[in-house]
């Protein structure tokens, strides 16, 4: 005899929806839904192709203007939103061949083959008497009371709607942003423990979407496995808002960061990045570089502008990108415009 104890002791949620679904768009919206509430409530992983979230779709058609739904068949073994949607769309088109053509939609389990993109035949989907549905004598009655109905939504958490909704008002963060950072609970715990301490919201949440997820993803690591703590993303950003290190040198601090798990200021001393805000330093540095281009000079004195850009990497191409940019601009702006006069 052989025992599967694949599922012993995990309990199995099944949620069935009404026929209310339009498109296959709309329905894998609902999925992507479904699986963000299951995962804030941490009752699922949400994993699609291990098998722990999984979706069997119905699909029927009906003609335009009519309010019967036609034959209806099961599909399954879709292991992605993604194959979802192309499932769904596959068999649109397949029963709406069938009926343009007068042929019966048979109403059928089928198989969606990923290599072929198409639906396959798997069995005939009987009907409910079919099923050998019988009483159990050994299970009692389950009554759910309306009362223990509303103790149990009183501990629920915050979930994604509201949290999203709550992040637009009290961040006044765009709908984009609220949208990313509430996509997962860890993630938005990561988010607001890093604003708590450093309390500009929209420049934490750049530097979540931009630097700190492009690691993530090319890592294939979830934001709970981050190298760098939302706290010391903060401490980060605060060496940048207050001027000891420029924007571009930060980059390349949370770089180190990440790769190393080090503090942003540990990192800063060590590698000697502090700002150069010293004006005489930065105005010397700056002589040197129009003595080195006179032609530029010229040129952007008879009106080529945008050479302007070429003398500010000058600068901090000697400063190693350690220059104050605003300094460097407005040292720069200042020299060329006397020299003309």
């Amino acid at each position: 005899s052989y025992v599967d104890y694949n599922r012993t002791g995990v309990p199995l949620i099944e949620i069935v929806s009404e026929p209310d679904m339009g498109s296959s768009e709309e329905a894998a919206a609902y999925l992507r839904s479904l699986r963000e509430i299951l995962r804030y409530l941490e009752i699922c992983d949400g994993n699609m192709e291990e098998g722990s979230f999984r979706c069997d779709a119905n699909i029927s058609l009906r003609p335009v203007g009519t309010e019967t739904l036609g034959v209806k068949t099961e599909l399954k073994n879709m292991n992605s939103f993604r194959n979802v949607q192309r499932a769904l769309d596959f068999e649109i088109r397949r029963q709406r061949a069938l009926i343009e053509r007068n042929e019966p939609v048979v109403q059928e389990t089928r198989l969606w083959d990923v290599a072929r993109n198409v639906t396959i035949s798997m069995r005939g989907k009987e009907e409910a008497h079919d099923y050998r549905y019988f009483p159990d004598p050994d299970l009692v009655p389950v009554v759910v009371s309306d009362r223990w109905v509303a103790s149990v939504r009183e501990t629920l958490p915050e979930l994604p709607e509201a949290k999203r909704e709550r992040f637009m008002a009290q961040y006044n963060l765009p709908l984009y942003d609220a949208q990313v950072l509430t996509s997962s609970k860890a993630l938005a715990v990561y988010f607001e423990t890093a604003t708590a301490e450093f309390p500009q919201p929209k420049t934490v949440s750049n530097w979540i979407m931009s630097e700190l997820m492009k690691q993530l993803k090319r890592d294939e690591r979830e934001i709970e496995d981050c190298p760098v703590p939302p706290e010391n993303l903060a401490e980060l950003l605060s060496l940048m808002d207050t001027g000891v290190i420029s924007g571009k040198i930060a980059k390349t601090v949370f770089d180190d960061m990440y790769t190393t798990g080090r503090k942003a200021k540990a990192i800063v001393e060590e590698k000697g990045l502090t700002q150069v805000k010293d004006e005489g330093a930065i105005e010397a540095i700056i002589d040197e570089i129009l003595r080195e281009n006179p032609t530029e000079v010229e040129l952007y004195r008879g009106g080529k502008e945008k050479l302007f850009s070429f003398f500010v990497g000058q600068a901090m191409r000697k400063t190693k990108g350690k220059a104050n940019p605003q300094l460097v601009n407005e040292i720069l702006r200042s020299k060329l415009a006397r020299e003309e006069r």
